[in-house]
This record gives C-alpha cells, sequence and structure tokens, in this order.
C-alpha cells in the first residue's frame, strides 16, 4: 500500500498568498517604505536631517514637507522590517473595516495631527518659563510608528478586548496598552522619539473620540473618488476596498462609540 502524500505549498507560494491577502493601501505603503529605505541603501543616502521631522526647521523655515516625508524614511533595515511587519496586520484590519480611500485620508489626517502636536509640545516644554528644555525643538524623528501608534490606540478600541498582551510576556489592561508600550519602548530602546510616540497615541485618542469627526468627510465624498476613471484601474483590483463596506459616518466605529551635528536623530521605531 503506497503510503498518503501530503502536500504543502511552497514557501514562495505561502508568500505570495499571504501578499495577495494584504488590502491595496497597505501593501502601497510597505511597498513604497521599502523602496525608499533600499535606494537609500544603494546610494548610501543617510541625510536623515534633511527629511526627518525636526520642529526647528518647520517653524523657523517653513518646510512643512517633513510631516510627510518624515514618515516615509527609516534608518536601519530592523526599523523599516519592524514598522512594516507591525503595519500589516494593523493597516489590514482597518483598511477592511474603513475602506481604502478612507483610510488614506486618515493617515494623512493622522501625519497632520502628530505633526502639530508634535510642534505644539515641543514649543512648551522649550520655552516654559521654569525650566526650559529645548532638546525637542532639535529632535529630528523618522519613520512610520508615530502613525502605528495612533492606528494601535484605534484598534484597541474597535477590538472591545479588556486586556492586551505585551510581546507574549504580561497583559495590561486595552485601554493603557498604548501607553504601555510606549514606556517598554523607551526603556529597552535608546534612540526612540518620545514625543512622536507620544503624539501618535495622543491622535489616535483624539480620533476614537471622535473629535476628528468634524474634519472626516461622509461615505459620498469617498464614493465619488472611488467612482471616478482615473482610479477605475485601482478599484478593479481585488485587494481593493470599497468605503461603502466601512462605517457610514465616516469614522471608525468603536467598541464603546464613542547644525546637524548638534542634532539628534532618533527612530521612530
Amino acid at each position: 500500500m503506497r503510503p498518503n502524500v501530503v502536500s504543502e505549498a511552497g514557501l514562495q507560494t505561502r508568500m505570495g498568498q499571504w501578499w495577495e491577502g494584504i488590502p491595496v493601501l497597505t501593501s502601497a505603503v510597505v511597498v513604497v517604505c521599502g523602496i525608499i529605505y533600499l535606494v537609500c541603501l544603494l546610494v548610501g543616502y543617510d541625510s536623515f536631517a534633511e527629511v526627518c521631522f525636526w520642529p526647528s526647521a518647520v517653524i523657523s523655515r517653513f518646510q512643512v514637507y517633513r510631516i510627510f516625508s518624515s514618515i516615509l524614511f527609516h534608518g536601519s533595515l530592523l526599523h523599516v522590517l519592524f514598522n512594516m511587519l507591525a503595519l500589516v496586520p494593523l493597516g489590514s484590519e482597518l483598511e477592511r473595516i474603513m475602506g481604502s480611500v478612507r483610510l488614506l485620508y486618515i493617515m494623512l489626517l493622522l501625519a497632520v495631527s502628530n505633526a502639530l502636536l508634535h510642534l505644539l509640545i515641543a514649543l512648551l516644554v522649550a520655552h516654559n518659563p521654569f525650566h526650559p528644555y529645548p532638546y525637542f525643538m532639535d529632535e529630528c524623528a523618522i519613520g512610520f510608528s508615530g502613525i502605528l501608534f495612533s492606528m494601535i490606540v484605534m484598534e484597541t478600541s474597535l477590538s472591545g478586548a479588556q486586556t492586551r498582551s505585551v510581546f507574549g510576556l504580561f497583559n495590561v489592561p486595552a485601554k493603557w496598552y498604548a501607553l504601555i508600550l510606549l514606556v517598554v519602548f523607551q526603556l529597552v530602546m535608546t534612540n526612540v522619539s518620545l514625543l512622536g510616540h507620544l503624539c501618535g497615541i495622543l491622535s489616535g485618542f483624539a480620533y476614537t473620540y471622535g473629535l476628528f469627526n468634524v474634519l472626516i468627510p461622509g461615505t459620498s465624498f469617498f464614493s465619488a473618488i472611488e467612482s471616478s476613471t482615473w482610479l477605475s484601474t485601482c478599484v478593479r483590483r481585488p485587494k481593493f476596498i470599497m468605503c461603502t463596506g466601512g462605517n457610514g459616518a465616516g469614522y471608525l466605529p468603536t467598541h464603546s462609540n464613542q547644525t546637524v551635528t548638534s542634532r539628534w536623530i532618533l527612530f521612530l521605531v
């Protein structure tokens, strides 16, 4: 009698299936951040002070492009890998709920709100009359994890879970999960941006409590974009998620409904 043969898909096939299961926007962000890192690596580009979020430069030189360039650049292979591996499950879940176009809008909104909070807190800390601390004005932060921390808050609120596991080591109350992650990162890593992560958490809480609702258009706005001719090719792709499957009010439903050498380069890990 011939033995039963159990065939398993090869690694390449499984990787392909895994990649095909990631919605279009989330996979696009992974590709863009990955390509930017590889190009920087190949050409030897490491002048992160030109693209990072540097509060002094944003204010004094009005370099607002740093709001967006800073989230796309990463300082090391582990940096970009860690952030993108964290993005895939978070982004995929939120994109399936909200739709691809709506999530893109939310990411841009979070990038701007994170930057404004970063500037405000840095200014207050640097120029307070009791003990001025100018360090945060010269902090040069790069990486996608400011937005990742916002998404962690949003996903945790959506899940309705009472507790969350921190790297499988111990459980913490879900409402404190993002803040405890912030503390853990600060304790175990020396080159992460406290303010960048903190502002991501604050933006996430502001979103889940509906403070951004007035800035988020309704479903008809996103549906009009999806029906435009210039987006028709992308919309037909199986990985594209229509916003009509998400929340009609335009926001995520929650469980409760509710000089260069003198600067610091901090990676948003």
